[in-house]
């Protein structure tokens, strides 16, 4: 690729990381199809790139260990078990009853306690992109959790303008799968947030269908033809989805069509684009390495021998979280 074309394709991305926040609000065996929502969602990013350093699962229980689940350790989001989206390398960050609208906050904040380890804190500066997906019951201006408990449209907006406020975020795109969603982004005011809500205020999000193996739906239309479009790049029209999707961007300061995909549900490669032609260290051999020395157009290779002495650590070295 020419130095120039690359530029061009880079211009105006501002983000150096990508991170996803993905939440299921709900627990107890008739609300499967919400942790298959989640963990369909999260078995994409990670498909896409993004590492499980640099994503945060919240499921508020657990579908695959459930007594009442016929094959157990798996969870389907679909009724032919084509995959099993628990897989074998899931990495829940929040589960059960840690999946409160406290923790929740508090991650997003990043006002956490400092005994809390790295694996729950959104480690975010003010070049990450985020993805936050939540799924689960809900109704107009609120989202519950746990069905105790309840975040409201107003408490998400503050907690998004402290993350502006204090350089936690370049820019949000903000997916929910609920009930009356697009009543969440309502009292958004803070900027570079783009918003997709399964449904409108007054609609209702639906499931999708049913698995006769475990007698529940095991995932909803929104998410379903949301996957359907990471996979095959197909839209979600009304006549499949049923609720009408909506989507807030007078916060996003881009326009939505010249965003790609990847800059939220991929990882970000450093890339540093030069000019001129970097020559690398070339192998001389079984413990040798020829290097390539140039000034002012002149090569000189030297051939050095190495050795390399490999010795076990007693103890790995411990951070301490202050």
């Amino acid at each position: 690729m020419i130095v120039g074309d690359a530029s061009q394709i880079l211009k105006g991305k501002t983000h150096t990381n990508n991170w996803a926040v993905l939440v299921d609000t709900s627990r107890f065996w008739f609300n499967y199809r919400h942790v298959a929502n989640v963990l369909s969602m999260y078995r994409s990013v990670k498909r896409l790139g993004i590492p499980d350093s640099q994503i945060i699962l919240m499921v508020a229980d657990d579908m695959a260990c459930n007594p009442r689940n016929p094959r157990p350790a798996t969870v389907f989001n679909n009724a032919h078990q084509h995959i099993n989206v628990y897989g074998e390398d899931v990495e829940v960050d929040y589960r059960g009853y840690e999946v409160t609208v406290e923790n929740f906050v508090r991650l997003l904040t990043g006002r956490l306690a400092p005994s809390t380890p790295r694996s729950k804190r959104l480690l975010t500066d003010d070049g990450s992109n985020i993805l936050i997906y939540m799924t689960g019951h809900g109704g107009d201006g609120f989202l519950k959790f746990q069905d105790s408990e309840e975040i409201t449209n107003v408490e998400l907006a503050d907690a998004f303008e402290q993350m502006w406020q204090k350089k936690r975020y370049n820019e949000i795109l903000f997916i929910i799968d609920t009930c009356q969603a697009a009543s969440m982004y309502e009292h958004f005011y803070s900027p570079n947030i783009l918003a997709i809500a399964s449904s409108l205020v007054g609609e209702d999000s639906l499931s999708h269908h049913v698995d006769p193996a475990i007698g529940v739906y095991i995932i909803d239309r929104f998410t379903y033809y949301a996957l359907e479009f990471l996979e095959r790049l197909q839209v979600c029209p009304k006549r499949v989805c049923i609720s009408t999707v909506g989507v807030r961007q007078d916060l996003y300061q881009r326009d939505p069509n010249d965003v790609l995909v990847t800059e939220f549900f991929g990882s970000v490669r450093n890339v540093e684009l030069t000019s001129h032609i970097l020559e690398l260290p070339k192998c001389g051999g079984p413990g040798k390495v020829g290097l390539n020395k140039s000034n002012s157009g002149t090569s000189v290779k030297e051939k050095t021998p190495v050795s390399v002495s490999y010795v076990y650590a007693d103890q790995l070295p411990i951070h301490r979280v202050s």
